[in-house]
């Protein structure tokens, strides 16, 4: 039973010394450090938003895929965006038929 015990001890010690070593060694594994909670990688320009802006977007992930209300806001913006544009082009056809 001691023999055992004993065993058991130092397999645990061995198990923390090379945990420990890994960790020093390896460290965390980020190139970059954390972001602050509740803070977000995805940029979108103020306006004027373009294809290679929205390749550009990453978002930030949690357990079950992406934090949902980086996509909803991602998805708001672009919404925005093409009604925008839309009413624009509505109102300069509007213009142009008016012109003629």
């Amino acid at each position: 039973m001691t023999t055992a015990l004993i065993y058991l001890v130092v397999m645990l010690l061995v198990a923390a010394v090379v945990f420990l070593v890994a960790a020093v060694v390896f460290g965390r594994g980020e190139e970059l450090a954390p972001l602050a909670p509740g803070s977000s990688p995805t940029r979108l320009p103020a306006e004027d938003i373009n294809a290679e802006d929205i390749q550009r977007v990453r978002f930030q992930l949690v357990v079950r895929g992406y934090k949902m209300s980086e996509v909803d806001w991602v998805m708001g913006r672009l919404g925005a965006e093409i009604d925008g544009l839309r009413a624009r082009v509505r109102e300069l056809e509007s213009e142009s038929e008016a012109a003629r």
